[in-house]
């Protein structure tokens, strides 16, 4: 790790933080996602917020007022995936997983069936957010892992 590090810094351009591209994306953690070739975004062109499943939870809602308030971004796109480990489980059956071996969680995971339904109701929260300034333009995908395209949610 420290190796691909030091021939990171040895290219490594600074920027101002402010994504040039004005975008951020909310995706899921999953090691398949390459959101840079995906969109064909470099660094210092977008945020990439992710999380187990490209929810937008409370904590993802924060990270957007800062990125758009702060920062500068204008355009939201959520994407979510098939084969999400989010659609192995429920957030009860890992509630009591987790209460079993000793105490129960005070978070949800935010389990879902179906990716495109949980983008919608993603792209609702966030047009609904009264603290983003830009509702307008956001757009939530489905990415297929095996073909690499993607589907709009609408």
């Amino acid at each position: 790790m420290q190796r691909a590090n030091s021939a990171y810094a040895a290219t490594h351009v600074s920027s101002s933080g402010r994504p040039t591209s004005g975008l951020v994306v909310v995706t899921c953690m999953d090691a398949r996602i390459d959101t840079s070739a995906m969109f064909g975004i470099e660094p210092g062109q977008a945020h990439v917020l992710r999380n187990a499943g490209g929810v937008v939870t409370d904590d993802v809602l924060r990270s957007l007022v800062v990125s758009q308030r702060k920062l500068g971004t204008t355009e939201v796109v959520l994407v979510h995936h098939s084969g999400c480990g989010q659609t192995s489980y429920t957030d009860d059956e890992l509630a009591a997983e987790l209460a079993a071996e000793g105490s129960a969680p005070t978070w949800r995971a935010h389990a879902f069936t179906d990716p495109a339904v949980d983008v919608r109701a993603g792209l609702d929260v966030v047009r609904n957010c009264p603290w983003l300034p830009h509702r307008d333009a956001v757009r939530g995908f489905v990415l297929d892992v095996e073909t690499g395209l993607l589907t709009e949610v609408r």
